[in-house]
């Protein structure tokens, strides 16, 4: 499912699918379950996981600068920290949204 609209208010995302459903994440919450191979790490061919060391959040961490949408299936925020190598497919960032607070 597609979002239809995505606005930034205050500390939080908000998304409007296509279905009419609304969901609210908070920018902190959508940064810290980034998906790309630096803060997730990523599998080799033995499955052996490799990560990066830790991420150091900053207040610049959870600011969005703006979004790009790739392809029809995802978007990829521009963090005002620097970092912009996560994509959010459209089934992730439902899934995110949607999973209980864990800060």
């Amino acid at each position: 499912m597609k979002p239809t609209d995505i606005q930034i208010i205050s500390e939080e995302m908000a998304i409007k699918w296509e279905n009419g459903d609304e969901s609210f994440v908070s920018l902190a919450k959508l940064r810290k379950a980034c998906p790309c191979a630096g803060c997730k790490g990523e599998m080799d061919v033995m499955g052996k996981l490799y990560k990066g060391p830790d991420r150091k959040y900053k207040l610049s961490s959870f600011r969005i600068q703006h979004i790009k949408y790739v392809g029809g299936y995802a978007i990829q925020p521009m963090w005002e920290d620097g970092h912009n190598t996560g994509l959010y497919t459209y089934d992730y960032l439902r899934a995110v949204a949607n999973s209980p607070d864990q800060e």
